[in-house]
């Protein structure tokens, strides 16, 4: 049977929406992975908890800046405010959670259940909102989880094999769940707000639970002594890291299954291994890069693959 007319642009519009949320998220990964080179340097003067109620309180003016611009006034109280503190709840308490469990934990072994999210985010897109993943979309995961855990711990058998389930491994496991929650919520919460009107709402929710754990770090930083460093740091991750994310996962969010929006956090590792490249910090192993390419190519097929 022919496709009429009107039905066939509707299914191009659709792709078009799908592949702009492809892009979003690859953009997402690739600011997120910045973040780890250009915060990295603010981080040795400035408390972690103080550094993020800053970069989400500056994110909240800029967000109600490109709010005003985009739709000729500055943002009100929300209609059903609760579905944002709800959703300002899950990432504060990744944040948070991130940064306790980093006292604790080494790195590596917190960007190892940080693989887990996009798993948790099938199954509370299934719980939230009735989404259904595709058995090659899940084993597709699965692959990009196990590039990605072989790029975390730099191809070393041993190191993996040695992993240890810990206080900090299992805080920050909660902290991903709360991460994984949000974006099928997003799209079970939204009610049509503008992208820009609906990230200013998460981030000032997320401001506030941040900046309630954060107020003993917030007065006790002498922040007229902090170098210029700090605020170059702070800028970019104001900008990129906080404000532009949270506008490009909302945007993701309405268009992608929740477990292929945050696939793309897989992709962080690899970005950062480019970076790091190009701003002469040295390049990886061939074998590291084998894991980042096989990241790739696992999500090309999430990508590709039907939603349902």
């Amino acid at each position: 049977m022919a496709v009429s007319k009107p039905q066939n642009a509707q299914n191009l519009a659709v792709g078009r929406e799908k592949l702009l949320g492809h892009l979003a998220m690859l953009l997402f990964a690739a600011l997120i992975a910045g973040s780890f080179s250009i915060g990295d340097l603010a981080v040795p003067f400035l408390a972690p908890a103080a550094l993020n109620s800053l970069r989400f309180f500056l994110a909240c003016i800029l967000m109600a800046v490109v709010v005003f611009a985009v739709t000729g006034a500055f943002p009100k109280f929300p209609e059903a405010p609760g579905r944002f503190f709800i959703l300002g709840g899950l990432m504060g308490l990744y944040f948070v959670l991130m940064f306790v469990a980093l006292k604790i934990s080494s790195p590596v072994s917190t960007g190892a259940v940080f693989t887990l999210i996009p798993m948790m985010s099938a199954a509370f897109g299934w719980w939230f909102i009735g989404q259904t993943t595709r058995p090659i979309v899940l084993l597709s995961l699965l692959i990009a989880a196990a590039g990605a855990v072989w790029v975390i711990f730099k191809g070393d058998i041993n190191a993996i094999l040695n992993f240890e389930i810990g206080k900090g491994e299992a805080l920050f496991f909660i902290g991903c769940a709360g991460h994984a929650a949000y974006a099928p919520l997003v799209k079970k919460f939204s009610r049509g707000e503008p992208a820009s009107l609906f990230a200013f709402y998460s981030l000032s929710a997320t401001w506030f639970w941040i900046t309630l754990v954060a107020i003993p770090d917030i007065f006790g930083t002498d922040w007229t002594a902090l170098p210029s460093i700090v605020w170059i740091g702070i800028a970019y991750l104001v900008i990129f890291t906080t404000a532009t994310t949270f506008f490009l996962l909302r945007y993701a969010a309405v268009r992608l299954p929740a477990s292929k929006v945050l696939s793309y956090g897989y992709l962080t590792p690899s970005f950062i291994i480019l970076i790091e490249g190009l701003i002469g910090h040295g390049w990886v192993s061939l074998s590291v890069m084998a894991g980042a390419l096989v990241t790739a190519l696992a999500l090309a097929v999430v990508a590709l693959s039907p939603d349902s």
